[in-house]
């Protein structure tokens, strides 16, 4: 018997309980983002893999997708609370699986752990499991730990299994570019290809003093380890705690006067608190998020002098970090993310619930 990592990921997660709801989509390129309405200011949440034939994706203005969108495509408004529903059935399901250590990472996503000789029968239980209990499909990748099980999701995709270990790592990604590995986003494999590291097998050859002079003594190490597809190997169910609360709005028209500005961070200041204080915990430290016109965002914050529950002293923080604004350009996007002091024993994991996107 030996101990698996398995990371259980849901196909086109939003696309499909909104396929499952209106079942005559089916077959049919599905948007869903902000309120549905592809000439207003939103981003794509979500697109099915008939829309994403069409190259939209997630994260895409959704003006630029209904350009590329043909004449059927269907743009849906984000219902959260059907999407939390659902994610809630899905990892009730898994963790009734008998033998299953389940690690909730998002939600459409998690890991499970298991001992056994057959994961792939036990990835193949939990999708019948999750496809029986409610209609949506997933993929599952199997890892001797939770990097190579991530990434062995996008090889199952969609509705497959796939295993990636140590055996056949550097045969599946040893050519690959650096962007495949989990963690390493555009910023990081354009500073990796300065250094000349471009694929995966380079970055695991590299000389880690060279890569700790780039990212530092701890993003080095681990950088240059997921190049070998090295991480950590333990699931753990402890229950998730939030570290922060954002709020953030993309506004039909731009900003333009201090006061507009201030008016919004008060609002979203107010509501970023309002979801710290229902869990009873003290803000240390509030980020704001400005996206400029045409599109430059920028984010940044401050460590409060001591951690506070007055609502007025984050919303005051809020309005600091406003004044540093160049108030010369208009502002398409504001938010503001309220840092929580962590409760003894909580899971520090930096996932951020966002809400009142639009």
């Amino acid at each position: 018997m030996s101990d698996w990592v398995l990371h259980v990921d849901m196909d086109q997660f939003i696309a499909a309980v909104e396929v499952l709801r209106r079942p005559e989509l089916a077959g049919l390129p599905v948007i869903v983002g902000g309120r549905g309405d592809p000439t207003e200011r939103a981003v794509v949440s979500t697109a099915s893999y008939e829309a994403r034939e069409f190259g939209i994706g997630s994260g895409m203005p959704l003006k630029i997708a209904a350009r590329k969108a043909p004449e059927n495509a269907v743009f849906l408004a984000v219902d959260h609370d059907a999407y939390e529903s659902a994610s809630t059935e899905v990892m009730s399901t898994l963790r009734a699986l008998p033998g299953v250590v389940l690690e909730v990472i998002g939600w459409d996503e998690c890991f499970l752990g298991v001992t056994t000789d057959d994961p792939e029968g036990i990835a193949r239980l939990a999708q019948s499991a999750v496809l029986e209990a409610t209609g949506l499909h997933c993929s599952v990748g199997i890892g001797d730990n939770k990097v190579r099980a991530k990434i062995a999701t996008e090889f199952g995709k969609p509705r497959g299994v796939f295993r990636l270990t140590a055996d056949n790592w550097f045969e599946v990604m040893g050519d690959k570019p650096t962007r495949g590995l989990w963690g390493v986003g555009p910023k990081v494999q354009k500073r990796l290809a300065a250094h000349g590291i471009t694929t995966v097998r380079e970055l695991a050859e590299a000389d880690e003093g060279q890569l700790t002079a780039e990212f530092g003594p701890r993003m080095g190490v681990w950088y240059h380890g997921l190049g070998s597809g090295l991480g950590p190997a333990v699931v753990d169910s402890t229950p998730w705690v939030a570290r922060s609360h954002s709020r953030e709005t993309t506004f039909q028209q731009n900003l333009t006067t201090p006061a507009e500005v201030r008016s919004a961070l008060v609002d979203l200041a107010g509501q970023a608190f309002d979801d710290c204080a229902s869990e009873g915990r003290a803000v240390v430290r509030v980020h704001l998020k400005v996206r400029y016109a045409p599109f430059e965002t920028k984010t940044f914050g401050r460590k409060l002098s001591e951690p506070t529950t007055e609502r007025a002293e984050v919303v005051d923080a809020a309005l600091a970090l406003g004044d540093t604004l160049d108030h010369d350009r208009e502002v398409r996007l504001l938010g503001v993310r309220a840092e929580m002091a962590m409760p003894d024993g909580g899971d520090s994991a930096e996932r951020t619930p966002v809400r009142g996107r639009i």
